[in-house]
């Protein structure tokens, strides 16, 4: 079977999962008739003892209160320490900063504001499609354009909204549009009208341009991460690419009379070239591309928000190392805040007194396994098996990259370990594609020379090694013998040579 079966990856995850449920529901049902056959014996009668030593509730009662007093000792502890951290909204890389504190996206800046302005005068914006790494800067400057643009048109007496989504976690067109009504509904201050369940997809597209129309004169939809919104594969196009045209077309045709401007964000650089011939006609939207932040970025943006922290707090080797971790995963500024926050915090857990190197270190390894893991819980089954194997072949080559074909022999022992289904190598190949939308992993064509013809090689955006911890996490893959797995790769890398 060459293409991802839903039933399939559900078959392996729920088999899976109902092993380790029936397990666990074992486990605390003997847990439970230990726990019972313990009171019984304790309280039995000891004839040697008072009528208040063997009284449940008074035991009951004194455990009680001892912990509830050790909990609130520990609170009150913890708030007599002197933190570290005077701001936390700084280290929330989805907060909205002020504009002094945006460094290394002056171009991207201006651009934006530009064509965005328009609003200002009560007519219809552009278009925008922002297209480029993780973490470099597309939703923090989308969202401070139009934050400005809204404090300036409340003067004017016009009425502008922005109607924001992230699309990662969408997963069909009909949820897409229902998240557009409840932002802006939210954004209107007024109630939806119609339930998220049993109506249309019509329907909820009517109820947005109905809650649009009576609300604005001006709107701008930004559409985040637009490139995750695939939904159903059975149409012919994916959704990300009708949910632009029935936007981009919704003027035009006469279902909104306000003005509307649709901001797509995607990490994929060629997103637009799945997007629909009649998407294309009506969309046609002003590119504006974000690069890497490099090292010396990323220690602008941490040293803008280095006043989240008490003075002197900071030793100064902090922010160059959280800068330089951050700038080896594509440059990503989520990441160089992140590393920064949770370094903060792992020091007041300490009760230390500053943040150090140390902590940032530690914050490195957290920050890195928790991004792992957030992706990873999300992907099939089959896709795991196909990370694992490139991982593992990385994690073992001088490189720290991986070719496909390797990976596939790899992918291949692991399906049989586990006796799970295998797919050719097209396939294969064409799911750690997919995989690159999350900046796990990155591919490129290359050659050795004249004699040695094109193969594909996967580099990985985080440690391979985090990546395999991670991924072990999964039942089924826990049961596959990492020695032998790793005998598989060198084997397979001995007869690359």
């Amino acid at each position: 079977m060459d293409a991802d079966d839903p039933v399939a990856d559900l078959d392996d995850g729920s088999s899976s999962e109902s092993t380790d449920s029936k397990q666990a529901d074992l486990t605390a049902t003997t847990e439970e008739s230990d726990a019972s056959g313990a009171n019984t014996i304790d309280s039995s009668p000891d004839p040697g003892s008072t009528s208040d030593a063997t009284n449940p509730s008074e035991s009951t009662r004194a455990s009680d209160d001892s912990a509830s007093q050790s909990i609130e000792e520990m609170l009150l502890e913890f708030d007599e320490q002197d933190g570290l951290i005077r701001d936390r909204e700084l280290l929330d890389p989805n907060h909205v900063v002020e504009e002094d504190r945006i460094v290394g996206r002056d171009e991207q800046l201006q651009k934006v504001t530009k064509m965005l302005r328009v609003a200002l005068g009560d007519n219809k914006p552009p278009n925008l499609f922002l297209y480029g790494p993780s973490g470099t800067g597309k939703s923090l400057i989308t969202k401070a354009v139009c934050k400005n643009i809204s404090l300036i048109c409340e003067t004017r007496d016009i009425r502008f909204g922005t109607i924001e989504v992230n699309c990662q976690d969408l997963d069909t067109l009909g949820v897409a549009v229902y998240e557009l009504v409840t932002q802006a509904a939210d954004e209107a201050g007024v109630p939806v009208e119609v339930p998220k369940h049993g109506v249309s997809t019509k329907e909820k597209w009517d109820e947005l341009f109905r809650i649009v129309n009576e609300n604005f004169d001006s709107v701008v939809f930004v559409l985040d991460e637009l490139d995750m919104l695939v939904g159903r594969r059975d149409k012919k196009e994916p959704a990300f690419s009708r949910l632009l045209y029935q936007l981009s077309r919704a003027g035009s045709n006469g279902d909104l009379e306000s003005y509307i401007s649709v901001v797509a964000i995607s990490n994929d650089t060629k997103m637009m070239e799945s997007v629909g011939s009649r998407a294309q006609s009506s969309f046609t939207p002003e590119d504006v591309h974000f690069d890497d932040y490099d090292a010396n970025q990323l220690k602008a943006i941490l040293r803008h928000r280095k006043d989240a922290f008490y003075e002197n707090v900071l030793v100064d080797d902090v922010i160059p190392l959280a800068a330089a971790f951050a700038a080896q995963t594509n440059g990503d500024a989520r990441k160089a805040i992140d590393l920064v926050r949770v370094a903060g915090e792992l020091a007041e857990r300490e009760a230390a007194d500053m943040v150090l190197e140390d902590h940032v270190r530690e914050a490195q390894d957290k920050v890195e396994k928790n991004r792992v893991l957030e992706v990873v819980r999300g992907i099939s089954t089959q896709k795991k098996l196909c990370l694992y194997a490139t991982a593992a072949v990385a994690a073992k080559s001088d490189s720290g990259a991986a070719r496909s074909s390797i990976g596939y022999k790899v992918y291949q022992y692991l399906t049989e370990s586990i006796d799970a289904e295998q797919y050719h190598q097209e396939t294969f190949v064409n799911k750690m594609k997919e995989l690159t939308t999350y900046s796990l992993v990155d591919f490129e064509r290359r050659s050795h020379g004249p004699t040695s013809g094109m193969f594909l090689e996967f580099q990985f955006g985080e440690s391979p090694t985090t990546i395999l911890e991670t991924l072990a996490e999964d039942t089924r893959i826990d049961m596959i013998s990492r020695d032998e797995v790793e005998s598989v790769v060198t084997a397979q890398l001995k007869n690359q040579e």
